[in-house]
C-alpha cells in the first residue's frame, strides 16, 4: 500500500513538472509573438518585435513593410516612402504600394508620377499618349499639341534700295510679324516672320552735303518726278 502511494506520488510530481514546462514554452512563444508595448520599442514604433521590427506606430505616424533579403520588417514613418501613399484608418495608418508603373501616387488609383519609360496622363501611366496629345520628355507627361502662333504684321516699311530712301525709282518694302507661341514638337511649325514686295516712288535727288563760302553746308534742292 505504502509502495502505491509512493508510486502515485512521482507520477502527479513528474505531471506537474510537464504542465509547468509547457507553460513556461507558451509564455517564451507568446513573449516573442507579441512583444511589450512601447518597452524597448525605437523608430516610433508602438509595439516591436526583434525579429519582425514594428507591430504597430505611435499616432499619426505610418505604418510600413520594408523587404530585407526574405524577411520583412515593420517600420514607421511620417511619411510614406516613394511607390506607396497613405491610408489613414481608426486604429492604424498604413502604406500601401503604388502600382507598378507608379513612382508616386496619391491613391493605388491615382498616380502623380510615372516610372521611366511611361507618361502620366489624369493620374495614369501610359506607354503611349492618347490621340491629340503628345509626350512630353521633360516633364514625362502627355500634354496637349502646341501649335505656333504669330503676331499680326507690321506696316509696311518706307520704299527702300540698297538702304536708301532716295536717288531711284524702283525698290522695296518689307513687313514684319513676332513668334508669340513656339509649337511643341508635333504642333505646326511657325510661318516666315517677314515678307517684302517691289515698290515704286517718286524719284528723288539724294541730299549732298558741302561747304559753302562761309564753312556753312549746303544742301541740294528736291527736284520733282524725273
Amino acid at each position: 500500500m505504502q509502495l502505491r502511494l509512493i508510486s502515485w506520488f512521482f507520477i502527479a510530481l513528474n505531471f506537474m513538472e510537464y504542465i509547468g514546462s509547457q507553460h513556461a514554452s507558451r509564455v517564451r512563444r507568446q513573449g516573442r509573438m507579441h512583444p511589450n508595448v512601447s518597452q524597448g520599442c525605437q523608430g516610433g514604433c508602438a509595439t516591436c518585435s526583434d525579429y519582425n521590427g514594428c507591430l504597430s506606430c505611435k499616432p499619426r505616424l505610418f505604418f510600413v513593410l520594408e523587404r530585407i533579403g526574405m524577411k520583412q520588417i515593420g517600420v514607421c514613418l511620417s511619411s510614406c516612402p516613394s511607390g506607396y501613399y497613405g491610408t489613414r484608418y481608426p486604429d492604424i495608418n498604413k502604406c500601401a504600394k503604388c502600382k507598378a508603373d507608379c513612382d508616386t501616387c496619391f491613391t493605388r488609383n491615382f498616380c502623380t508620377k510615372c516610372k521611366s519609360g511611361f507618361y502620366l496622363y489624369s493620374g495614369k501611366c501610359l506607354e503611349k499618349c492618347p490621340d491629340g496629345l503628345e509626350a512630353n520628355n521633360h516633364t514625362m507627361e502627355c500634354t496637349s499639341i502646341v501649335h505656333c502662333e504669330a503676331s499680326e504684321w507690321s506696316p509696311w516699311s518706307p520704299c527702300t534700295k540698297k538702304g536708301k530712301t532716295c536717288g531711284f525709282k524702283r525698290g522695296n518694302e518689307v513687313r514684319v510679324r513676332e513668334i508669340v507661341q513656339h509649337p511643341s514638337a508635333r504642333g505646326n511649325p511657325c510661318p516666315a516672320t517677314s515678307e517684302s514686295r517691289k515698290c515704286m516712288v517718286q524719284r528723288k535727288r539724294c541730299q549732298k552735303e558741302g561747304k559753302g563760302r562761309r564753312g556753312h553746308r549746303n544742301l541740294c534742292m528736291w527736284p520733282g518726278p524725273v
